[in-house]
């Protein structure tokens, strides 16, 4: 059974008894094990500048928001970046980055996005709390964290080192549960002009996907919304930004008046995902929401 989620309003800081993770509180499932909590942040479009604006939004400050609000409700094992994390390309911008993920004081995992600069990303974030790497473990799950830019590009696309990379860690590891994680759509969300930039060749990706069962879910960004869905066995998964938002099933560019957020998941022992959006209390002032583009 297939779900698009859309709707902002109803997820917005109301928290569910599975939501509540509990300050300090391990979560176990009926054996005993224990349930890995994680926490997606995308789009985050930093300048070097702190009050550098996206569309007229302060992105740092609104960043800052919506870590706050995470960290209010949550207490995660580790963080991903799925990015976007710069708007600007700076160095400076990526140093700004790291020393507010460092504050979480859990492992950030971060990926780039098409607005990233990737040299200076990997150059930035080599290692430590707050690093750039290809794949990750922690308890009996495995992430793996795929490039799907294109230089000079807002569109995606998965090269063959990148399908090789895929294919060799879930071969590795069969018998661990996997999220996998990239920046650009791979199946359409809906809306016709964010489509024409998803991943250009979902065929080759997909068909390294099916042949591993141990795939549970599949995380993106870029899209700027929230977006789930099920394909066979595999929990599909977009998020909003933690700035500007884009309207869902847009056929153009239209910046929609939900307010920033983020993506929770708790990844249980036997490989189940319960996941939710949460959202600040608003959409913070300023936002140029009859714009046309950026």
């Amino acid at each position: 059974m297939s779900r698009i989620s859309h709707n902002c309003r109803t997820v917005r800081n109301k928290l569910s008894s599975s939501e509540i993770w509990g300050a300090g509180i391990i979560s176990t499932d009926s054996s005993n094990q224990r349930v890995l909590n994680v926490l997606q942040i995308t789009d985050t479009h930093l300048h070097a500048d702190t009050e550098g604006t996206l569309l007229g939004l302060k992105t740092y400050q609104s960043l800052r928001l919506v870590t706050a609000e995470a960290l209010s409700s949550h207490v995660p094992d580790l963080v991903l970046a799925t990015g976007d994390l710069v708007h600007d390309g700076s160095p400076a911008a990526y140093r700004l980055i790291k020393s507010h993920l460092k504050e979480l004081g859990v492992p950030v995992y971060c990926l780039a996005g098409n607005h990233d600069e990737a040299q200076s990303l990997r150059k930035t974030l080599p290692g430590g709390l707050v690093r750039y790497s290809d794949h990750a473990f922690s308890g009996n799950w495995q992430f793996i964290f795929l490039d799907s830019t294109i230089p000079g590009s807002e569109a995606g696309h998965l090269r063959e080192e990148q399908l090789e990379l895929l294919e060799a860690h879930l071969s590795k590891a069969p018998d661990q549960h996997t999220l996998v994680c990239m920046h650009h759509q791979p199946v359409p969300v809906g809306s016709e002009w964010l489509d024409t930039m998803a991943v250009d060749n979902p065929g080759d990706f997909f068909t390294i996907i099916d042949r591993h069962p141990q795939v549970r879910g599949i995380l993106w960004g870029h899209v700027h919304q929230e977006y789930e869905r099920q394909r066979n066995n595999v929990r599909l998964m977009a998020s909003p930004s933690t700035c500007i938002q884009f309207k869902p099933l847009s056929s153009r560019f239209a910046v929609d008046e939900c307010p920033p957020g983020y993506r929770w998941l708790r990844l249980h022992p036997d490989g189940r995902i319960e996941t939710g959006i949460r959202r600040i209390q608003e959409i913070p002032v300023g936002v140029e929401v009859s714009s046309c583009g950026y």
